[in-house]
C-alpha cells in the first residue's frame, strides 16, 4: 500500500510538474504546433533532411472541405427567331431549372472546439449557385457537417464550425511579418480532390500584389506571400507552414497559363488573416477603416512636377464627396507622405494602414501640397459593405431598354405592375440629374404589355405609392402586396421624370 501510495503521489507530482512546465493543465488539448510539441519535429537548420516529422505533427489539423450546391441552369429559348419567341419564359410558363454542383477546397482547424478556417470562395460560389451543404473531412476520412459561421468577401476568408464530443487537433497562427524571402515552407491541402497532399518550397516574395482576376480587393488585402511550393486547384483555404510549424499564410490563388502549378502561388499572410478570422469567429461584422480616396503611386514625373526630390508617398487621384478624407480637408492632387507618424511605403501603403485602423480613430496625416508639408487629422470611417459598394458602382443608362417579356418575373411589383425597380443611389441620381436629396426608387425596366407600359418609362423615379413615401424596392413591394390583399385594382404612383418641371401622379392598373 505504501508503494502504491508513493507511486500515485509521484504520478500526481509528475503531472503537476508537466502542467507548470508547459503552462497547460495535465491532459489538456493543446495546439498541434505548440512549442512544447513541435520542438522534436522541426527540421534542423539549413536544408532539411526530411519534412516527414513536421508533416506528421501538423497534418491532423488540416481538413478537406466540400460543398453541395444548387445551380440555376440558364435555359435557351427553343422558339428563338420564330413568331412564338415571346411565348417562352413568360409568367406562368416554364420554371427555372436547377442542377447539382459541388466545390472542393482545403482548410485547417484553429481550436479544439472545431472552428475551421478556409477561403470564402470555397464555400460561397459566385453567380446563381447556392450552397446547401458543407462537409469537412478529417485526414482519417471522418466527415462532419459544417456550419458557416461567417465570411468576408474582401479578404476572401471564411470560418466554419464542426462538432464532436472529444477535442479536435488544431494549429495556431504564427507571425507572418517575420517571414523572409528564401525561407522554407510547406503547404498541406486537397489539390484536385486528392486530399492530404504535402508540398514544399520557399517564400519567393513578400508583400506581392498579384492580378485579382476581376475580384475587387481592399488595399489592405493585396499583400500576399508568394511561394513556389506547389499549389493547385483544391489547395485554396489550406495552410502554409513555416519550419516552426506556424501557420504564416492561407493558400489562396495561383498564376498559371495551364491551370496547374507553375511555381507561382499566393497565400494570405497570417498577420492580415488572424484579426479578420477572430471577428468572424465571434460573429461580428469585419471592421476596416476607410478614407474615401483614390490613390496612385508617385512616379518620377509626378515627383518632378511637384518639386519632390524623390518618389515618396502616394498621390491622391480623387476624393469622394462627404467621406472622411474630404471632411478632413484632403484634396485631389495632394501627396500623402505619412499616416499616424509612419512613412507611406509600398510595404505600408495608405490603404493598408487605414484599413487596419478601427473606425472612429483620429489619425494625423501628413500631406505635401503646393510645395509645403501640412498635417490634417482624419476621423477614420467604416469601409462600405459589399452591398453598398455594389450600389455605388451601379450605372444607369436611361436610353437602354431591357425586355421584361423574357424570363420569369418575381415579386409583386414585377408581376402585378409590370415594372422592375432599383435603389436610387447618389451615382444614379447624378446620372438622372435628380437633386441630391431625392428619395425614391428608379424604374429599371417596363413590360410594354402591362398598363404601366403606356404610363411610365425607364428612368422615372417613384417618389411614393398610394401616398406612402418609397425609399427602397422592399417598401414598394410591401405597398403593392398590401393593395393586392385589399382587392385594389390600381396603385397610385407619384413620379419624378427627367426634364419634367415637377412630379406628377399616375394610376397604374394591376394585372
Amino acid at each position: 500500500m505504501k508503494y502504491a501510495y508513493g507511486l500515485t503521489s509521484a504520478l500526481l507530482v509528475g503531472g503537476a510538474a508537466i502542467s507548470l512546465a508547459t503552462g497547460y493543465p495535465a491532459g489538456a488539448q493543446v495546439a498541434q504546433n505548440d512549442e512544447s510539441r513541435i520542438a522534436g519535429a522541426v527540421p534542423r537548420a539549413g536544408a532539411p533532411e526530411s519534412f516527414a516529422d513536421l508533416t506528421a505533427q501538423l497534418q491532423p489539423a488540416v481538413v478537406n472541405i466540400s460543398t453541395k450546391q444548387r445551380v440555376e441552369v440558364q435555359t435557351m429559348n427553343p422558339f428563338a427567331g420564330t413568331p412564338f419567341e415571346g411565348l417562352f419564359g413568360r409568367r406562368g410558363g416554364q420554371q427555372p431549372q436547377y442542377r447539382e454542383g459541388q466545390s472542393l477546397g482545403s482548410g485547417f482547424i484553429i481550436s479544439a472546439d472545431g472552428f475551421v478556417v478556409t477561403n470564402n470562395h470555397v464555400v460561397s460560389p459566385p453567380g446563381s449557385a447556392t450552397v446547401e451543404e458543407i462537409t469537412v473531412t478529417m485526414p482519417d476520412g471522418t466527415e462532419y457537417p459544417a456550419e458557416l459561421v461567417g465570411t468576408d468577401q474582401q479578404s476572401d476568408l471564411a470560418v466554419l464550425k464542426i462538432d464532436r464530443d472529444e477535442p479536435f487537433p488544431f494549429v495556431e497562427f504564427g507571425d507572418s511579418d517575420q517571414a523572409r524571402v528564401g525561407d522554407w515552407v510547406i503547404a498541406i491541402g486537397n489539390p484536385f480532390g486528392l486530399g492530404g497532399t504535402v508540398t514544399s518550397g520557399i517564400i519567393s516574395a513578400v508583400y506581392r500584389t498579384p492580378p485579382t482576376g476581376g475580384r475587387q480587393v481592399v488595399g489592405a488585402y493585396d499583400r500576399y506571400i508568394q511561394t513556389d511550393a506547389s499549389i493547385n486547384r483544391g489547395n485554396s483555404g489550406g495552410p502554409l507552414f513555416d519550419m516552426r510549424g506556424n501557420v504564416i499564410g492561407i493558400n489562396n490563388a495561383i498564376i498559371s497559363p495551364t491551370g496547374g502549378s507553375v511555381g507561382i502561388g499566393f497565400a494570405i499572410p497570417a498577420d492580415i488573416a488572424a484579426p479578420i478570422v477572430e471577428q468572424l469567429r465571434e460573429g461580428r461584422r469585419v471592421e476596416r477603416g476607410f478614407l474615401g480616396v483614390s490613390l496612385g503611386p508617385v512616379d518620377d514625373d509626378i515627383a518632378d512636377s511637384v518639386g519632390l526630390d524623390r518618389r515618396v508617398g502616394e498621390f491622391v487621384q480623387s476624393v469622394r464627396e462627404g467621406d472622411p478624407a474630404e471632411r478632413a480637408g484632403i484634396r485631389a492632387g495632394d501627396i500623402i507622405l505619412e499616416v499616424d507618424g509612419r512613412p507611406v511605403t509600398p510595404e505600408r501603403s495608405v490603404s493598408y494602414i487605414v484599413a487596419n485602423t478601427a473606425p472612429g480613430t483620429r489619425l494625423p496625416i501628413t500631406l505635401y501640397r503646393n510645395g509645403e508639408r501640412r498635417t490634417v487629422t482624419v476621423t477614420v470611417g467604416q469601409y462600405p459593405s459589399e452591398e453598398e459598394l455594389a450600389r455605388e458602382q451601379q450605372t444607369f443608362d436611361p436610353e437602354e431598354e431591357p425586355d421584361m417579356s423574357e424570363g420569369p418575373q418575381t415579386g409583386a411589383v414585377a408581376e402585378r405592375l409590370g415594372i422592375q425597380v432599383i435603389e436610387l443611389t447618389p451615382q444614379i441620381a447624378r446620372q438622372l440629374r435628380a437633386p441630391a436629396d431625392t428619395r425614391g426608387v428608379v424604374i429599371a425596366a417596363v413590360d410594354r404589355r402591362a398598363d404601366a407600359g403606356r404610363k411610365v418609362t425607364r428612368g422615372d423615379i417613384i417618389l411614393s405609392a398610394n401616398y406612402n413615401e418609397v425609399s427602397s424596392p422592399e417598401e414598394l413591394e410591401q405597398i403593392v402586396a398590401e393593395a393586392q390583399r385589399n382587392g385594389r385594382d390600381t396603385v397610385l404612383l407619384r413620379i419624378q421624370r427627367v426634364g419634367a418641371p415637377s412630379p406628377f401622379y399616375v394610376g397604374v392598373r394591376m394585372r
